[in-house]
């Protein structure tokens, strides 16, 4: 069974970091892409970045490029996200998901995943 869940979340202040973590299981990442999503009350899920099994090319939105950076452990069947010089607007629960079908070009799109985590709060206080 494919489960998915995701940890590390917390209240930090803007500027600083949190590392959260998705923990696999009844699958290998060896075989499935991992790619983090959000969503803040009152807004749309975003793709937040995504790591590619193929070749381990990583995708990240705009909003977090050069702040976030996402990483795997395959012995650990475990993926990363580390963020860092964060930002109110970064508030939001945080997901984890898996697909059978990825492709980079939609890596953001969330109706393409089949297998999400419970999610994990991260609150970035001024």
């Amino acid at each position: 069974q494919v489960q998915l869940v995701e940890s590390g979340g917390g209240l930090v202040q803007a500027g600083g970091s949190l590392r959260l973590s998705c923990a696999a299981s009844g699958f290998s990442l060896d075989h499935f892409p991992i790619s983090w999503f959000r969503q803040a009350p009152g807004k749309e899920r975003e793709g937040v970045s995504s790591i590619s099994t193929v070749d381990g090319n990583t995708y990240y939105a705009d909003s977090v490029k050069g702040r976030f950076t996402i990483s795997r452990d395959k012995a650990k069947n475990q993926v990363y996200l580390q963020m860092d010089s964060l930002k109110p607007e970064d508030t939001a629960v945080y997901y984890c998901a898996t697909a059978h079908v990825w492709y980079p070009s939609t890596w953001y799109s969330g109706k393409n995943y089949d297998y999400w985590g419970p999610g994990t709060q991260v609150t970035v206080t001024v």
